[in-house]
């Protein structure tokens, strides 16, 4: 793993806090489990709610709702290691199984943060650890 130096440490509490600055990100009800500096991890949960399931009554997540995880977990990742914003290149999803569960895990690993670009692999688990998607995403690192 690759990466440049945190132009500042970033907390849980205020990851959390820019979380809830973006009223997309609200949308999600979406909470900072742990980060590891030393090791650029970071977990987030999304939990289960009528606004990310996939059709009324059928208790799957939609998977714009896990890619939107994917996405932002691989952004805040970068944020913690980098303590500055990211913005997101672009972000690949495979989805290997519906996704059922009161909540789901993702558990973002910085590969790298070069001097340009961040490279961020993303897996999601459901609420019984069941691997549910994998993700790659890839965000600008220049701070702005």
């Amino acid at each position: 793993m690759v990466a440049l130096q945190a132009d500042r440490i970033v907390s849980i509490p205020e990851l959390q806090a820019q979380l809830g600055d973006c009223p997309f990100h609200r949308l999600f009800s979406l909470n900072i489990v742990a980060v590891d500096t030393e090791r650029q991890t970071l977990v987030m949960r999304l939990g289960f709610s009528p606004a990310v399931e996939r059709k009324a009554g059928t208790g799957q997540y939609h998977g714009g709702a896990i890619a939107a995880l994917i996405d932002i977990a691989g952004d805040y990742a970068l944020i913690a290691a980098l303590g500055h914003g990211v913005p997101t290149i672009n972000f690949r999803v495979d989805y290997l199984r519906p996704a059922l569960g009161a909540h789901l895990t993702a558990t973002a690993c910085v590969r790298r943060a070069g001097r340009t670009i961040g490279v961020v692999d993303v897996e999601v688990t459901d609420d019984k650890g069941k691997l549910i998607a994998l993700g790659r995403g890839c965000y600008g690192t220049q701070a702005g």
